[in-house]
């Protein structure tokens, strides 16, 4: 057992983790940056592909720089609300990853769980409402407030003990924000983080089915 009796709290990051929709995020950015040519398309890509669980707004400017705009809070504005159109249904329609509702139905009221996300809070309340499972979670939190920071404050308020408490995520940022708060870390494991699973030293996942 991966999740064993001692774990009180487990802190959950979104996509690729209880919806398999990092590609659809993927595709959004290639989308928004190909009139600027495929070379950049992408370069945005790949970069939000190693970079998973950064938030939007912290790459969106980078983006823009990179297509050669001026970088501006009004442009930033409309490529955010360009993205979150493109994503939003597209989230809420894409596949679950395997075992995972089956999973959050069984242990919600047996463990206390947080979704903690890289996506904007009004977005992922949206979603969440949309899917029918908010009130799996106690806490949601989404950006932009960072997932390092997210964490620390949940556990603060809430008193949980760190060494019962856990995070499940699909990204370097996710063990980062882990490793941050001194916490327990499964890596969920997806085509885009091969080169991770190799790097790191901690339980992995492919699916929910057999915790």
């Amino acid at each position: 057992m991966l999740i064993g009796k001692e774990i009180e709290a487990i802190f959950w990051d979104f996509d690729g983790v209880i919806k398999d929709s990092v590609e659809i995020k993927s595709d959004a950015f290639e989308d928004l940056f190909s009139p600027f040519g495929l070379n950049l398309s992408k370069k945005v890509r790949k970069h939000h592909e190693n970079n998973t669980g950064l938030p939007r707004y912290d790459k969106l400017p980078l983006y823009i720089e990179w297509s050669g705009q001026k970088v501006s809070p009004e442009l930033i504005d409309e490529y955010l609300n360009k993205f979150s159109n493109l994503v939003k249904k597209k989230v809420i329609y894409s596949e679950w990853v395997p075992g995972v509702l089956s999973f959050l139905e069984s242990n919600w009221q047996k463990k206390t769980f947080f979704l903690v996300t890289a996506t904007p809070q009004s977005e992922i309340e949206q979603i969440i409402s949309e899917l029918n499972i908010q009130y799996y979670f106690k806490e949601v939190v989404g950006s932009p407030i960072m997932k390092n920071d997210s964490i620390k404050s949940l556990l603060n308020k809430y008193s949980i003990c760190q060494k019962n408490s856990l995070l499940i995520g699909d990204s370097v940022n996710d063990y980062n924000a882990a490793k941050f708060n001194n916490i327990s870390f499964i890596l969920r494991n997806t085509k885009l983080n091969k080169a991770l699973q190799s790097e790191l030293k901690c339980p992995m996942i492919s699916d929910f089915i057999n915790l």
